[in-house]
């Protein structure tokens, strides 16, 4: 792929929404640590750098190795990225005089390629508690506000840029045009990756990868392992070996109605029953990490029996996509990942498959594109994102046959609610959380101690962020008297509106 973009990440919480925007302009960017430059940084056409939590001025400020990038290829600091080019250029970087935060104006804006099309009193998104006081002796001022002298500058002869603010957050009125001006202006990268040459690209390189190799893939029943298996079938065609596992912890009734789906698509699929497996294997375990590990290795024992029963077997696909990975890895050092995903990990030396993972640079919007490009059923592109560790973390605590079995049933009350009523499109993700939690309730003259689920409904476009959705009281008020009068064991139902950030969309 020749028009990339390369974002290295400095921590911010607006790294993902800068690869959003570029993607937005049909430019294919990839995410990287800062401390991690791809070896092959030639090959990309443009470089960003992400702002972060730290200040340049600080003992332990990330310091990324520019050595390959400067003068080579057009480069954009956004705000860390912009003072840590300033500051260790022959500028200065001080504490501001105010904490500068929130909608700014520019006052001034000189004209350049850069700055084309951006019109004075454009509004500009801030969020910074050091300024840059004085530019590098190479720099040229570009724009500013009524706080901020030197909001954008150029320096290094057209070759790098430097901005204070956000363009990549909706605030920023004029930020995509900005982004445009110097990736295609600038940097003169085509806007040509769309999904229909997503499809091509990909499937020709998976049929130069694979050859004739045979491969086996995890189906979920949802979107991204579907696509995946779509986009491997068109390239190596009956050398891909599908299987979709009962974990013991899927909705209910899903293992016999995901299988019968994924007949009408032509896909080689076995199902293995390994129910009892993942169970026993959980059995009094309540740690969210160790409860996610577990899955994971048990998914690949699993898969490494089911390979040793396909003769020749030599990869194992997934539908890992990237919010798995950014989730997974972080520019901190592993302490700071958020969650470990069980398909992100790699494979254990003694399973003898290597992994291939087509869709691993793509956002959840954007595999759903590509699966319409491919044509598939919309009633599979629509289905809502489902945890590859299933209600094995929307149960709290440890976890039993009789809690999953209670679960489901609650689970399957409230989306079926939303289908009936017409909302379940109108939600990106919905699921059930059962608590470890027991309280008082009263059902006719008895009183009762019984367990409590907390109903979780968010909008979102890829699962970087999410809000809760404002579902109707009278829905609310029937799901929640549904699964109390339906489900033995639960006498209370709470609705979670909490966001991401803070909160992850799974409570585990």
């Amino acid at each position: 792929m020749q028009n990339k973009v390369l974002i290295l990440d400095f921590g911010s919480q607006y790294t993902q929404l800068i690869a959003r925007r570029v993607r937005e302009l049909s430019i294919f960017c990839e995410i990287h640590p800062f401390h991690s430059v791809p070896a092959d940084v030639e090959t990309y056409k443009a470089v960003i750098l992400s702002g972060s939590p730290y200040s340049v001025r600080a003992d332990d400020a990330p310091h990324p190795n520019l050595s390959e990038i400067r003068n080579k290829v057009p480069l954009l600091g956004i705000c860390y990225g912009a003072q840590y080019l300033a500051h260790f250029n022959g500028g200065e970087v001080a504490p501001s005089n105010t904490r500068e935060y929130g909608r700014a104006r520019l006052v001034q804006v000189i004209p350049h390629l850069f700055t084309k099309k951006i019109p004075l009193e454009s509004q500009v998104w801030m969020s910074h508690s050091d300024t840059i006081k004085k530019l590098p002796p190479n720099a040229t001022q570009l724009a500013s506000t009524k706080d901020v002298a030197n909001a954008a500058f150029v320096m290094d002869n057209d070759m790098t840029f430097g901005i204070q603010f956000h363009p990549e957050v909706y605030h920023s009125s004029d930020g995509k045009q900005l982004l445009q001006n110097f990736l295609v202006d600038i940097a003169g990268i085509s806007p040509d990756w769309t999904s229909e040459a997503f499809v091509d690209t990909t499937v020709l390189s998976l049929k130069q990868q694979l050859s004739d190799d045979k491969v086996i893939l995890g189906l979920s029943g949802g979107v991204d392992s579907s696509v995946a298996a779509i986009l491997l079938h068109k390239a190596i065609g009956k050398n891909l070996h599908c299987i979709f596992v009962n974990n013991g912890l899927l909705r209910k009734n899903e293992f016999s109605e995901v299988l019968a789906q994924y007949q009408h698509l032509g896909l080689n699929v076995k199902g293995v029953d390994a129910s009892q497996k993942f169970l026993s294997e959980l059995k009094g375990v309540s740690d969210p990490e160790t409860k996610r590990k577990i899955i994971g290795r048990v998914f690949v024992e699993v898969f490494d029996e089911e390979a040793n029963n396909v003769e020749g077997a030599k990869w194992l696909a997934q539908g890992t996509i990237y919010p798995d990975v950014i989730e997974s890895i972080s520019v901190n050092g592993p302490s700071a990942t958020i969650k470990s995903h069980h398909n992100v990990g790699g494979l254990p030396d003694y399973m003898k498959l290597k992994v291939v993972e087509p869709l691993n640079m793509l956002f959840k919007d954007e595999v759903r594109r590509v699966g319409t490009s491919l044509d598939m059923p919309k009633e599979i592109l629509g289905r809502h994102p489902f945890p590859g560790p299933g209600l094995g973390i929307r149960i709290l605590g440890d976890i039993t046959a009789e809690k999953v079995a209670m679960l489901q049933e609650a689970d399957a009350i409230f989306i079926k609610g939303l289908r009936d009523h017409g909302l379940y499109d109108d939600v990106w993700q919905a699921g059930v959380m059962l608590l470890p939690v027991q309280s008082v309730g009263v059902m006719g003259d008895e009183r009762t101690y019984e367990k409590c689920v907390a109903l979780r409904a968010v909008t979102s476009t890829d699962g970087m962020t999410a809000d809760w959705v404002h579902l109707p009281y009278e829905f609310l008020q029937e799901i929640s008297n549904q699964i109390i009068n339906r489900v033995p064991g639960i006498n209370r139902v709470v609705y979670d509106i909490s966001s991401k950030p803070p909160a992850t969309i799974e409570w585990e």
